[in-house]
């Protein structure tokens, strides 16, 4: 495996932005690529995956699969775009067992740091670290999980293996 390349460092100011950023995202992806999204919770991990989603046609509200922890959404523009959240998992072995078509899909993996070792030898990691301060604990009636707040972000994306070797975002 070849090393970490960094493609993007930037600051992502509202909601619409991290949606923006996801559909800039689209624009270069293809099947086989496999994204691993970290942050946490409330970061905007979805709302970058629904902007992405957004840019590929995805059939299908694009939501957090928490408690699904997968979901295929056909896209108008190619391949599927399969979107994971590894949350629940406790071992890389049960991401193995959900039986995903890595190789055909675009795969976005929420949470998938230290679970999709040795699925590719390219990944996309996007990290969204969330301004110091950010309780995303903090009780809020009738709020959507899924919704992030307008804060600032910063957003770090790298790139390894190959198929990034000559990447520009």
């Amino acid at each position: 495996m070849t090393d970490a390349r960094l493609l993007l460092d930037t600051a992502v100011a509202k909601t619409d932005e991290m949606g923006a950023l996801g559909a800039r995202l689209a624009a270069v992806l293809r099947a086989g690529d496999l994204v691993v999204l970290t942050g946490p919770l409330g970061a905007g991990k979805t709302t970058l995956t629904r902007g992405l989603g957004a840019a590929l046609g995805a059939r299908g509200q694009v939501s957090s699969p928490t408690f699904v922890l997968a979901r295929t959404h056909p896209t108008t523009s190619g391949p599927d775009l399969v979107h994971v959240d590894a949350y629940r998992l406790s071992d890389p072995v049960e991401l193995d067992d959900l039986d995903l078509d890595w190789d055909a899909s675009i795969v976005v993996v929420e949470w998938g740091r230290g679970f999709v070792d040795g699925i590719s030898d390219s990944v996309l990691d996007v990290e969204i670290v969330r301004a110091t301060g950010a309780d995303p604990d903090a009780p809020e009636d009738d709020a959507d999980p899924d919704d992030v707040p307008d804060e600032p972000r910063r957003v770090i994306v790298t790139a390894t293996g190959p198929r990034w070797s000559d990447a520009v975002l």
